[in-house]
């Protein structure tokens, strides 16, 4: 049986499966053999026109010429007939059958078997050959109307052809009166530029920015990130997911960093340290002049992690830290993956690493003033104030002169506190 019953109508999934190859013996029966999948590595030609009889006959000449098969693509079922009837005279020669949604169930499994074993040279179809086929010999696809199709469902058809080690073509022609929109115009020219094996990741990356991230990542939904910032906006989806879910981790509470001299964030390379560092308001007093040091930036330059996306994700995976063991190897992974850091990373990396180790302490915020370092606990204490961890009655003194040592520092101090239950 090679149809499988799904939703009240059979569809044809995997009539062979992608390693095979099938042949036809002489008693007109299939066999399988193995055929090697580095073999399959044809790569789709698509060719871009408008619509025109010749344009057809030429492109299913050139295929029969070749013993191979065309899949012709009519997406209107009511007239459908009409065009294979026109098929019929441009290209006498080949044998037509023709496959839709709307016909019988056995008449459409026998359609397509006959098609399998090469009893006809086109298929005049509908997108009912979307999903599941896996024909061979069968190496050219004309798609009328091809700027009707989304992105996504351009690639899907497109994969019914090439399935051998044969070049495959998908021809995707537009009708001469239709005007052909922007959006079209950039899906035809996506489908026709990736093009060789493994585009499916960049293709779905571009339907992405063609078709916007919809509802729950776009502004109609969340908002702009920019306005609370990324890592703030990744709190709170996570904390909002964990509570839909009923984990525990909805009640843990986000430790908040101000470290006077570390600045968040790309801006502070191109802006400038010191005009940006203006904006701080943190050294209010004379007396803590004297102790301030230089400030260090605390991102990951373009320089470090070209790729945009690649960035925000380990900004995203930064964010999303809950535990010193994720830290460590978020940070493994960027030296691995990316070379050694530069100090902007490193201080990014170690900031991160002083909010997990907070919020396991209980402490939910972080801050330093010069060498002075106050770290509050969640809640109040007996008189109604914060509570600080102090030492000797007053806030500890930083001693380190670097930011990076300095924030070493921090992280010691807060190691060697007991973990209270927020």
């Amino acid at each position: 049986m090679l149809l499988h019953q799904h939703r009240g109508r059979r569809e044809y999934h995997h009539l062979l499966a992608p390693e095979h190859r099938l042949e036809r013996c002489a008693q007109g029966n299939f066999r399988f053999a193995k055929a090697h999948v580095a073999a399959q590595q044809a790569i789709h030609r698509a060719v871009v026109k408008s619509f025109s009889p010749e344009v057809v006959s030429q492109a299913i000449r050139f295929e029969l010429a070749r013993g191979g098969q065309v899949f012709y693509l009519h997406n209107r079922v009511e007239s459908i007939e009409d065009t294979a009837r026109h098929l019929r005279k441009w290209v006498p020669e080949a044998r037509l059958g023709v496959g839709h949604g709307q016909m019988d169930a056995d008449d459409l499994e026998k359609i397509m078997t006959r098609f399998v074993a090469g009893e006809f040279d086109v298929l005049v179809c509908t997108t009912i050959i979307e999903s599941g086929l896996d024909i061979p010999n069968c190496n050219t696809l004309i798609i009328e109307g091809a700027d009707r199709f989304g992105l996504a469902q351009l690639y899907q058809l497109r994969g019914r052809v090439g399935r051998f080690n044969r070049q495959a073509y998908a021809y995707l022609l537009l009708h001469r009166h239709a005007r052909l929109l922007d959006q079209a115009r950039k899906r035809l020219a996506a489908i026709r530029q990736f093009n060789q094996p493994g585009a499916g990741f960049r293709l779905a990356m571009r339907d992405l920015e063609l078709r916007g991230a919809g509802n729950l990542l776009g502004a109609e939904q969340s908002g702009h990130i920019a306005g609370v910032g990324f890592d703030l906006y990744c709190q709170l989806l996570r904390q909002s997911i964990a509570r839909l879910k009923g984990e525990p981790a909805a009640l843990t509470v986000r430790a908040l960093v101000k470290l006077d001299f570390v600045l968040v964030g790309e801006a502070a390379e191109t802006a400038g340290v010191d005009e940006i560092g203006d904006r701080f308001a943190a050294l209010k007093q004379a007396d803590l002049a004297g102790h301030s040091i230089a400030r260090i930036a605390a991102c990951l330059p373009a320089t470090y992690i070209a790729d945009t996306r690649l960035r925000l994700d380990q900004y995203r995976r930064l964010a999303l830290a809950v535990t010193p063991a994720e830290v460590a190897a978020l940070a493994a992974g960027l030296r691995d993956r990316f070379g050694v850091p530069p100090e902007s990373a490193q201080a990014l990396v170690k900031l991160t690493e002083i909010r997990v180790w907070a919020e396991q302490k209980g402490i939910v915020d972080v801050e330093t003033e010069g060498n002075r370092l106050k770290c509050q606990r969640a809640g109040v204490g007996p008189d109604g104030r914060a509570r600080y961890v102090q030492v000797g009655h007053r806030f500890p003194r930083l001693t380190a002169t670097q930011p990076l040592q300095r924030m070493d520092e921090i992280l010691v101090f807060l190691k060697r506190q007991e973990s209270i239950a927020t």
